[in-house]
């Protein structure tokens, strides 16, 4: 099957922010298939102090969620701080890992089908630091951080796997 921006124009979804889309298709396709077989262990497995698996999946959904916050014009709360500090603790299984990323995913794709893509240069602003973005620019860098921390992901799968022992 051809990777998701090869499969052609999406109902619904306006061109503009499309790509998104694609990639949280392929997130949600790769991400399982990564995680497929991987025991507790390996998910959460940091070989030569890197960072697990399993920190990889949460930080693509928390960091998703996070700028969609942005993106909707708002600030960071509480929770969601707190979340960010906890992003690397292992424990959550990967069945836990896809629930969270999965309605993370489509937070952010409800948020961004309600822009009306005639302001999606419309200004916004990023962290405490308030620092200038535009609607597309979070979007953009939404689909682009995503698809960084899926190869990450996906890489720490195969490492994981390949120092099982044999």
């Amino acid at each position: 099957m051809p990777e998701p921006w090869l499969r052609g124009p999406l109902t619904g979804v306006d061109p503009l922010v499309a790509n998104l889309f694609h990639t949280f298709t392929q997130v949600r396709e790769e991400i399982e298939a990564a995680l497929d077989g991987l025991t507790p262990e390996e998910i959460w497995r940091r070989p030569h102090g890197l960072a697990s698996f399993g920190f990889h999946v949460r930080h693509l959904g928390g960091a998703a969620e996070r700028l969609g916050c942005y993106l909707g014009g708002g600030q960071l709360t509480a929770g969601q701080l707190s979340d960010l500090r906890c992003e690397a603790e292992p424990g959550a299984t990967g069945a836990e890992l896809l629930e969270q990323l999965w309605a993370r995913l489509e937070m952010v794709e409800t948020r961004v089908k309600a822009i009306d893509p005639g302001l999606l240069a419309e200004p916004r602003e990023v962290g405490r630091g308030r620092l200038p973005s535009t609607a597309i620019g979070l979007i953009i860098h939404i689909s682009e951080h995503s698809q960084r921390h899926l190869g990450q992901a996906a890489t720490m799968a195969k490492l994981a796997r390949s120092l099982r022992e044999k």
